[in-house]
């Protein structure tokens, strides 16, 4: 537990440093709120999600890497965005709604298709990796014709030095405190019984998240509520195309994906990214009604995940509730509201 708790201090720690850094980074190059939210704030965010994924690649632990990746996703949609719209009802952009979200089920689509094999290759990464180049291009070319900047000021030689020598510290913490988790996760996992995807779809995903969780919370707290959203969009897309692509290119093997994952897990991140659409273009918020119902469909998975965990008999017939039932009705009641939402717009 010591191990554990000391790897996700200092992962924590380095995540803030690194975003901070970022922020700084991205105000003088004059960046709008959105792109530093969908980017430079996303990816330091993730920084952890990498460090973890790629040490448990190296470590022929496949189910963490990707069921890490996996677990990250639905918990920054459901509980960061949950908890962030409890706070402040988020304003949604229509750059999201036209560009990122669909992007981001996109990649989710991608990743599913690419593991119908039961695992991820080479290949498979760098298809994944192009798949980032391309997001980042659309990006910088939706900021150009934007037309909305930040006023940045003109900064000496030494501040970028120091901001750099920052980071750098940063990418250091993260580098050791991903050791650290990943050494207490597969150390717990053993003394439990649990299996590896288990352990990465919970104690690792909702571990690396905290970054974004704090990053989106403390953004609603001030009223920055487009890079609230964004964080989260920007991560998820990163995890999907960067962590996935770069663990999936650099592993020794290829990365396994089991079938459990291919069954139900991924379905469920399919989902929850397409519920954002729905959810994000009637009226272009998050209220705080939708961040309980995203809270309580996060109650609901963990629920499945600890019954599947336990070998109770609920596991299996709240799965099929999930997947058969709750989930088609509660895409017919978006669909609805989506076309009255669109009914009033136009």
């Amino acid at each position: 537990m010591l191990q554990l708790f000391g790897g996700l201090v200092l992962l924590i720690a380095g995540a803030q440093l690194l975003v901070r850094c970022a922020e700084h980074i991205a105000s003088k190059l004059k960046v709008r709120p959105l792109l530093v939210g969908l980017t430079v704030v996303a990816m330091g965010s993730s920084a952890p999600q990498m460090t973890v994924s790629l040490q448990a690649a190296l470590n022929d632990t496949a189910d963490i890497a990707v069921g890490s990746v996996i677990g990250s996703n639905i918990f920054n949609i459901l509980v960061t965005l949950g908890l962030s719209a409890l706070i402040i009802p988020l304003r949604v952009s229509r750059q999201l709604v036209r560009l990122d979200i669909p992007l981001m089920i996109l990649a989710s689509i991608m990743v599913f298709a690419l593991a119908l094999n039961h695992q991820l290759d080479r290949l498979d990464g760098a298809l994944l990796l192009v798949g980032l180049l391309v997001y980042l291009f659309l990006l910088l070319h939706q900021s150009r014709h934007s037309g909305h900047h930040h006023p940045g000021r003109d900064t000496p030689y030494a501040s970028w030095l120091r901001t750099l020598t920052q980071m750098g510290c940063a990418l250091l913490l993260l580098g050791f405190a991903g050791h650290l988790l990943l050494g207490a996760a597969v150390e717990v996992a053993s003394e439990l019984g649990l299996s590896e995807r288990i352990i990465g779809l919970t104690i690792i995903a909702v571990s690396t998240s905290l970054p974004e969780l704090a990053t989106s919370l403390i953004a609603a707290f001030r009223g920055q509520r487009e890079i609230a959203v964004g964080n989260v969009i920007g991560s998820n897309v990163f995890n999907l195309l960067g962590v996935l692509g770069l663990t999936a290119l650099l592993a020794p093997a290829p990365l396994s994906v089991s079938p459990n994952a291919l069954a139900f897990d991924l379905p469920v991140m399919l989902g929850v990214a397409a519920l954002c659409l729905p959810v994000f273009y009637s009226g272009y918020r998050v209220t705080r009604a939708e961040g309980l119902l995203f809270l309580g469909l996060y109650l609901a998975y963990g629920l499945h995940v600890v019954s599947f965990t336990t070998g109770m008999p609920l596991a299996g017939k709240l799965e099929h509730l999930m997947l058969f039932y709750i989930l088609p009705a509660l895409l017919l009641f978006l669909l609805f509201s989506t076309l009255r939402a669109w009914r009033r717009q136009h």
